[in-house]
């Protein structure tokens, strides 16, 4: 059975969080997993922390292109970290794990009239394996995970968070602290492998840190910076933890933000626009794509 995070939307503040930090811990990437990848040679023979970012920015292009939520973006790159960090995956796989990783968080997260088929995915994404490559990775995938799908992500306590902090400002205040801006944000930090390590509480009350300190530039808004102290409180996080982070998160945006357009929060639907002719030959090829070779199962 998949496990998931119960709806807590009804509950009190204090509720919720206590729901969520008791599970953060148990739904992390295994930190000795973590430490061999960032050790992992360029030798075409292990996944190594390029590698894992460059499958991170693949799954957020889909994610544009089929217009997912920013709950299914998170969950896949929570699901992918959770997997590399306990199994031993050679580069050729990556793709294969990652859309798979993609798949298990669409059907978690999104409508079911808005899941597509496993061949378009694989089609899409232009990789070269089949659907029954596909399917056996994705219970691979599962039982290593043990079936813990729905996890308690860094989006999860950003949303949480914001929530508290808009019920104790004044409206002009909510106006300035944007939610999908700081969503957006957090995409970017999905995107760097550095945060992999790093509670996704912390990481949430780092984001919304970085963005009250920028507002205090603008202007002088007490109220946001003692609703953060509030909440720095609650999770019992230390000031230079605190701050750590946040300069993690403000170098992190400043070299995403020269690539992308992860600040811009209106920012347009990601549109692939391909010929008939083109699509016909995505179609075919399909069918010639050689099987994956066999996929071994060792774990660290």
């Amino acid at each position: 059975m998949i496990d998931q995070v119960t709806g807590t939307g009804a509950l009190p503040f204090a509720v919720q969080l206590k729901a969520l930090l008791d599970k953060e811990f148990r739904y992390q990437p295994k930190l000795s997993g973590l430490r061999i990848i960032e050790s992992a040679q360029d030798n075409g023979l292990r996944v190594t922390v390029k590698l894992r970012d460059f499958e991170v920015r693949d799954l957020l292009s889909l994610t544009r292109f089929f217009g997912f939520s920013a709950e299914t973006f998170s969950l896949a790159v929570n699901l992918l970290d959770r997997f590399l960090a306990v199994m031993k995956i050679q580069p050729k796989h990556l793709s294969c794990v990652g859309l798979c990783c993609f798949y298990i968080a669409v059907k978690s997260s999104e409508e079911e009239k808005n899941v597509p088929l496993a061949s378009d995915l694989i089609r899409i994404s232009q990789n070269r394996f089949t659907v029954h490559d596909m399917m056996r990775m994705e219970k691979i995938i599962l039982e290593k995970l043990y079936w813990k799908v729905k996890a308690p992500t860094a989006l999860h306590f950003l949303r949480l968070f914001h929530t508290l902090i808009q019920e104790q400002v004044d409206a002009g205040s909510r106006i300035n602290l944007n939610i999908e801006r700081l969503e957006a944000q957090l995409k970017g930090c999905h995107c760097s492998f550095v945060f992999t390590k790093i509670k996704p509480s912390l990481l949430a009350l780092s984001l919304l840190a970085l963005e009250v300190q920028e507002l205090h530039e603008c202007e002088d808004v007490p109220a946001l910076k003692e609703a953060l102290d509030g909440l720095q409180e609650s999770l019992s996080v230390k000031d230079g933890d605190l701050m750590c982070v946040r300069v993690l998160v403000a170098k992190c945006l400043v070299e995403y933000a020269t690539t992308t357009k992860c600040l811009k929060p209106n920012a347009q639907r990601l549109r692939w626009m391909i010929s008939g002719r083109t699509a016909r030959q995505l179609k075919h090829s399909y069918y010639k794509i050689a099987h994956l070779p066999t996929i071994p199962e060792c774990a660290f």
